[in-house]
């Protein structure tokens, strides 16, 4: 008897989900979930109600719907409160919109849904981000027609980011040198000089220079922690 009136109401659970749905790849999901309601309704529903099976139903797979779609189709995280203001805004801007017959201010909007201005700009906010764009969605980008993607204008990266990080690395290791020491590797690695020219810049022979360089690399080695080499490749 119940799977006999599961496929009688069935048109009704996928009519109140399309209305419910943004787009075709939610609509089989809301269905889904309207259909969980409409079995939960016929299991509680007692005939001895004065009112009739749709309009015991009705309420149930709809609150199953607005439950889904409120916790589970989200691009991004966002706090429950948010969730639950974002409709109320909207149905109060719509109303406030055919009332003053203009877009109304946000305080007008805060003032009829009873929460401050900052709560109804941080709702509308992030009601925003609903969806998630593609990074292939296309925008426009001139008046002649030409587009670019969302992935064209997004920030990378900057290479510079991995050099200071690198330097300030090398910075903090470096500690462990003496002044001497130091300026040999900088002579040596970073300005690419040679043992023999670094000798002649500090005054030093060309031996001292290879002694002080090899207690210097030394002294790095045992400095560094085990993925320090992986952070200066």
């Amino acid at each position: 008897m119940q799977t006999e009136l599961i496929g009688y109401y069935e048109k009704l659970v996928r009519s109140l989900s399309s209305k419910f749905a943004r787009n075709k790849d939610i609509q089989d999901d809301l269905y889904q979930v309207g259909m969980i309601g409409l079995i939960s309704a016929l299991k509680r529903f007692d005939p001895g109600y004065e009112r009739s099976f749709e309009s015991f139903a009705v309420p149930t797979i709809v609150g199953e719907i607005k439950r889904y779609i409120r916790d589970k189709t989200w691009s991004v995280h966002v706090p429950r409160r948010i969730k639950e203001l974002g409709p109320k805004i909207k149905k109060v801007a719509d109303q406030l919109t055919r009332e003053l017959q203009r877009s109304p201010k946000i305080a007008e909007i805060a003032d009829a849904v009873g929460e401050s201005e900052e709560s109804i700009l941080e709702t509308m906010e992030m009601v925003r981000s609903y969806n998630a764009l593609s990074v292939d969605s296309q925008i426009d980008a001139d008046p002649d027609g030409g587009t670019v993607t969302l992935l064209d204008i997004v920030g990378r990266q900057d290479k510079g980011y991995e050099k200071v990080d690198k330097k300030l690395f090398l910075e903090k290791v470096f500690r462990v040198l003496s002044e001497r020491e130091k300026e040999i590797l900088i002579y040596t690695y970073f300005d690419n000089l040679s043992q023999k020219e670094t000798g002649r810049k500090l005054g030093i022979s060309q031996m001292h220079v290879s002694r002080l360089q090899r207690k210097a690399l030394r002294k790095l080695r045992e400095a560094l922690p085990d993925d320090g080499l992986e952070k200066l490749t």
